[in-house]
C-alpha cells in the first residue's frame, strides 16, 4: 500500500468520506506524495503526452495566434505573456521561437508561468531561462497589465465534484473506505440551487460535474483583460456543458482505476466550457472550436508541409503521424476544444468563426 493511500484511509476512517474534489487535491498536490509534487509526468517515461510534446508546430501555431491578437489590439507594451500549467515549457519555447521576428513582440513581453510542480519548474527554467520567466503559484499574482495567456490542458486537472440526480435532488459521489480499499459511495440527496438549471437537461441517475476552482482562475484573468486588454486561449478536452462521469486516471499511458493508485496516476476530468465562458463575462467568448479546425485555419498543414521538405525516412513518417495526431477527428483533433476570451471591443481572434 502506498503512503498516500494509507493516509487517505486513515483520514476517511477518522473524519468520513471525501468529496472527489478533496480526493483529487490530495492525489495531485499532496506536498510529499502528490502526483505533481513528485515527478515529471510527461513523455514516454511518464504517464501521458500533451500536444506540445507531439510536435513543435502546435506551439508555433498558437504563438503566432497570440502575436496576431496582440497586434490586432494595438501591440500594447509592456504586456504579460503567461501560461497556466506550462509542462516542460515546450509549448512556450516553440511559441517564442515562432514569434521571434514579430516586430516588438519579444521586446514588449514579460514572461510569467503559473506552475505548482517543482520538477516541472526546473524543466521550464532550462528551456526558457533566456526570457527570465517569473513563476507563480496561482494566477492571482500576475501583473496588472495587458494579458495574453494560454492554458493547454490546465483546467482538466482542477478538482471536480460529481452529483448524481435523484428526483429533483442531487446526491454527491464520495470516496469512502471498505477494508483496505477506496470505494465510491453517495451522500444523502439534497436540492442544490446551483444545479437547479440542470434539472431541465438531465434525467434520473445522470451525473453532473462541477469545478469550483475554475471560477476564480477565470475571474482573475477576466479582471485583468477587462481592465487592460488581452486574450486568453483555453485548449482542453471537454464540451460546452458537463454531463456524465468523466473522471479518469492515466498511468504509464494507460487508463487506470481512479481509486487504485492515489498519487501515482494523473487524474483529470472533462472541462465544462460553458461554465468558463459564463464566469468570464463581460468578456466575449469565441465559438467552442475543435482543436483540429483551429490549427487548420491557422495554417498548420502549410507549416507541416514546409518542414516535411527537409525530412525523409522515419523522421518524415513521424512528422506526418504527429500532424495527423494533432488534427485528425479520430485523434486529438476533435477530442480537444479551443475557447478564446477577449474584450468586447477587440476584433475576433484568427482561427475562430464569428
Amino acid at each position: 500500500m502506498t503512503p498516500l493511500k494509507a493516509a487517505l484511509l486513515r483520514q476517511i476512517r477518522a473524519h468520513g468520506p471525501l468529496s472527489i474534489a478533496e480526493y483529487m487535491t490530495q492525489c495531485l498536490l499532496h506536498p510529499q506524495h502528490g502526483y505533481y509534487a513528485t515527478r515529471d509526468p510527461l513523455g514516454e517515461a511518464g504517464d501521458f503526452t500533451t500536444a506540445p510534446e507531439v510536435s513543435q508546430i502546435f506551439g508555433e501555431m498558437l504563438g503566432l495566434l497570440l502575436a496576431q491578437v496582440w497586434m490586432d489590439q494595438g501591440a500594447p507594451a509592456p504586456f504579460t505573456l503567461a501560461e497556466l500549467g506550462p509542462g516542460r515549457g515546450t509549448l512556450m519555447a516553440d511559441a517564442l521561437r515562432a514569434t521571434a521576428r514579430v516586430p516588438g513582440f519579444h521586446e514588449s513581453l514579460d514572461l510569467h508561468l503559473v506552475e505548482a510542480s517543482t520538477p516541472l519548474r526546473a524543466a521550464q527554467a532550462a528551456r526558457l531561462g533566456e526570457f527570465s520567466p517569473i513563476w507563480h503559484d496561482t494566477i492571482d499574482s500576475l501583473p496588472d497589465q495587458p494579458l495574453f495567456l494560454i492554458a493547454n490542458e490546465f483546467f482538466d486537472a482542477l478538482p471536480i465534484r460529481q452529483f448524481l440526480r435523484q428526483g429533483n435532488a442531487w446526491a454527491e459521489r464520495m470516496v469512502g473506505a471498505s477494508g483496505d480499499a477506496l470505494v465510491m459511495g453517495l451522500a444523502p440527496p439534497a436540492p442544490l440551487a446551483a444545479l437547479a438549471h440542470r434539472l431541465d437537461d438531465t434525467e434520473e441517475g445522470q451525473i453532473v460535474e462541477t469545478c469550483a476552482p475554475a471560477r476564480p482562475v477565470i475571474e482573475a484573468l477576466r479582471d485583468r483583460i477587462t481592465a487592460h486588454g488581452g486574450f486568453a486561449l483555453i485548449i482542453d478536452y471537454g464540451d460546452w456543458r458537463s454531463r456524465g462521469d468523466t473522471l479518469q486516471a492515466l498511468r504509464a499511458h494507460r487508463f487506470d482505476d481512479p481509486l487504485a493508485h492515489p498519487g501515482m496516476a494523473d487524474l483529470t476530468a472533462h472541462v465544462d466550457f460553458e461554465a468558463l465562458a459564463q464566469a468570464a463575462q463581460p468578456l466575449r467568448a469565441t465559438q467552442l472550436t475543435p482543436q483540429g479546425h483551429l490549427l487548420e485555419r491557422l495554417g498548420i498543414t502549410q507549416r507541416a508541409e514546409a518542414l516535411a521538405r527537409r525530412l525523409s525516412g522515419p523522421a518524415l513518417q513521424s512528422h506526418i503521424a504527429a500532424h495527423r495526431r494533432l488534427t485528425h477527428p479520430e485523434e486529438m483533433g476533435h477530442l480537444f476544444k479551443a475557447l478564446g476570451l477577449f474584450p468586447a471591443s477587440a476584433p475576433l481572434p484568427p482561427g475562430f468563426d464569428p
